[in-house]
């Protein structure tokens, strides 16, 4: 399923989006496949599966800590499109990565082969606008999603760039620094989401953790959240993993409905 399709399917049901992010391959590539079908009996409406790269730049220790232990696993991208392709799930799939995996394995073959395993856009949070031109010719050519980024930093010129060639969702990172589990709602989140004015639909990562701050981020005027770091240490803990993933899903789902 593309991602427009699913934003358009909960608009029309006044839902916000659960974008869900884990690091395919933590602990164990054979993990991921059972991680996932929780999110999603939880209410995951997509899922972003994390490619690992020895240097995640973006990211805080937590998700830093996820992965190490994916690729301590033994996580390649080989590894990663083979369980992407066995997952046969029936909403979309976006992978988030770093420039130079994708690079190295040459631009046309990863947007195919993201393609050809159901992932349907892709995130890289490394890779300024400006210097993406040949990654979303491609992308676009394999009908693949390329998203962007957005800060409360983002220039207007960068930003109205962003705001005309990204595709799926636009990724409002909701304060600065790397990600990270917060306990609260920044203020310059809100004026981000209303700084940003766009038809593409508008997701918020960096800092959600409960249903609480997704309902207030919904409300504020986003239409869905991106939540990692809170999975991620679940994974992390090891102690009956998939019911507390599928917990957690659930209770950030009834924040994007409004139920909190």
């Amino acid at each position: 399923m593309r991602i427009d399709e699913k934003f358009k399917q909960l608009k029309a049901k006044k839902e916000g989006a659960l974008i869900a992010y884990i690091c395919a391959g933590d602990p164990a590539p054979q993990a991921t496949k059972e991680y996932v079908t929780a999110l999603v009996r939880g209410g995951a409406d997509i899922i972003e599966l994390g490619l690992p790269f020895s240097d995640p730049i973006a990211d805080g220790p937590t998700i830093q800590a996820g992965i190490q232990r994916a690729l301590d696993s033994g996580m390649t991208p080989d590894i990663y499109f083979r369980t992407i392709s066995s997952l046969k799930l029936h909403i979309p799939l976006v992978v988030m990565t770093y420039y130079n995996l994708i690079f190295k394995r040459g631009l046309e073959k990863f947007a195919k082969d993201c393609a050809a395993s159901g992932i349907s856009g892709i995130i890289v949070p490394d890779l300024p606008p400006e210097e993406s031109d040949e990654l979303r010719r491609v992308c676009k050519e394999n009908e693949i999603d390329l998203i962007y980024l957005v800060a409360p930093t983002t220039t207007e010129e960068r930003m109205n760039r962003i705001l005309a060639e990204g595709t799926g969702f636009i990724y409002l990172v909701a304060r600065l620094g790397v990600t990270g589990a917060r306990s609260d709602v920044a203020g310059s989140t809100r004026e981000l989401i209303k700084r940003v004015k766009t038809t593409t639909p508008k997701a918020v990562g960096f800092g959600i953790s409960n249903g609480k701050q997704a309902a207030e981020i919904i409300r504020a005027g986003a239409d869905g959240v991106i939540v990692g770091s809170a999975f991620v240490d679940i994974i992390a803990k090891g102690e009956d993993v998939a019911a507390k993933l599928e917990a957690l899903a659930r209770e950030l789902k009834d924040g994007v409905k409004g139920r909190q």
